[in-house]
């Protein structure tokens, strides 16, 4: 008994030890907790307008930002792009702060890229963060107003040096009264092209600022096509053009009067600078839907098909030279473009040479049309310019049948 007593004193000993060192060894390989962000860290990464991403020290994400999904900077929790992982490692390096300014692509399959302004650093002994902004707005604008000024000075510079010149033949000539009255008359007609440049250029600056439709009320169309006929009457009746208007002229739009005027004259004034003498110009008015469409036809020269793609580019001509003879500045159908999205529309064309164009502006509707009977009376010659003309159909612009 004693024996046994003994041996069981020995077992429960034994089986003591290799308990506790069962425990210890369960308490070894037990991982420890990931360390929190610190709650600073955290609520200043709530209100930051950049893509935010947090790193742990295996190059893990810990917290991201929902633009960072959206710029895809992350994807499946990892680092997207190779660039970043980059500056990543040299940060993990020295500690020293990267910041750079990265085109990256936007999507996994490498379709259109975005500008994004990376800042990487340390921000604990186990935790990189990343931060990214995008700039892709923001550089596409510089671009434009670059290109806009460096235009604007080529286009300024033709006008002035011309009136420095003719100034210098006047000058020249002033015992000969015949020459001083020829060179005074060029003079006069680059005088007035300068005045008509340097207008377009500050009409269209206008309108590329954001919210230049600054009152939005509900606009007759019939005074929108009265008012800017009856301004490129003047220019027209000196080509023999006769100008016609039809449709559903008492259909109303949503928008601001003066800048449908500016865009109708505009496409009225190309349509007669571009048309023939003794031709015939119509303006026709139809309701499509929850859209108003304004149609301006003429029997002009046409547009190659290769460079219908530029023509509301700034100051883009299709024939400079004849630009140059009707005093064309390039800008009229950059304006009406910029005039019909700030409307919520667009405008369209169709064109082929010899057989003329036909400019649509598309503007929202406001309420119901209810032409006039006496809308109706002989308007079926002035609505042919614009259905012969139509795109969809590929008839002839017979606007003088």
């Amino acid at each position: 008994m004693l024996l046994a007593g003994v041996v069981g004193v020995v077992v429960g000993v034994i089986a003591a030890i290799a308990f506790r060192v069962s425990e210890r060894q369960q308490r070894a390989a037990r991982p420890e907790p990931a360390p929190e962000l610190d709650e600073g860290l955290v609520r200043v990464l709530a209100v930051l307008r950049s893509a935010a991403v947090v790193l742990d020290d295996e190059g893990e994400v810990v917290r991201a930002s929902p633009p960072a999904y959206a710029l895809g900077v992350v994807r499946g929790d990892v680092i997207a792009h190779a660039a970043i992982r980059d500056m990543i490692d040299d940060v993990r390096k020295d500690g020293v702060i990267r910041d750079e300014e990265l085109e990256l692509p936007r999507g996994p399959v490498g379709r259109g890229t975005v500008m994004l302004q990376v800042r990487v650093a340390q921000v604990g002994p186990r935790n990189v963060l990343v931060l990214a902004e995008d700039r892709t707005e923001a550089r596409r604008v510089e671009a434009i107003r670059r290109d806009f000024v460096v235009n604007v000075s080529h286009e300024l510079k033709t006008p002035v040096g011309a009136l420095a010149l003719l100034a210098e033949t006047v000058q020249d000539a002033a015992d000969d009264p015949v020459a001083v009255r020829r060179f005074a008359a060029r003079m006069q007609s680059e005088a007035t092209r300068l005045s008509a440049l340097v207008q377009e250029i500050i009409e269209l600056s206008r309108l590329q600022v954001a919210g230049a439709l600054q009152e939005v009320t509900v606009v007759p169309v019939r005074g929108v096509v009265e008012e800017a006929v009856d301004r490129a009457r003047t220019t027209a009746q000196g080509k023999g053009i006769t100008l016609t208007t039809g449709g559903e002229l008492d259909a109303a739009v949503y928008g601001d009067h003066n800048l449908l005027v500016t865009a109708v004259r505009n496409l009225l004034d190309n349509a007669v600078a571009y048309s023939g003498e003794n031709t015939r110009v119509g303006v026709g008015v139809t309701r499509s839907g929850d859209l108003v469409e304004i149609a301006v036809v003429d029997q002009g020269i046409g547009i190659a098909a290769d460079e219908q793609a530029r023509v509301f580019e700034r100051f883009y001509r299709v024939d400079p030279a004849r630009s140059r003879d009707t005093g064309g500045t390039g800008l009229g159908l950059s304006i009406v473009k910029h005039v019909a999205a700030d409307h919520g529309g667009e405008v369209t064309m169709w064109s082929e040479p010899g057989r003329g164009s036909t400019f649509t502006l598309r503007i929202p509707a406001a309420g119901e049309t209810a032409p006039a009977e006496a809308d109706q009376r002989g308007q079926d010659d002035e609505r042919q310019p614009v259905e012969a003309a139509a795109p969809d159909d590929g008839q002839d612009e017979e606007v003088d049948a």
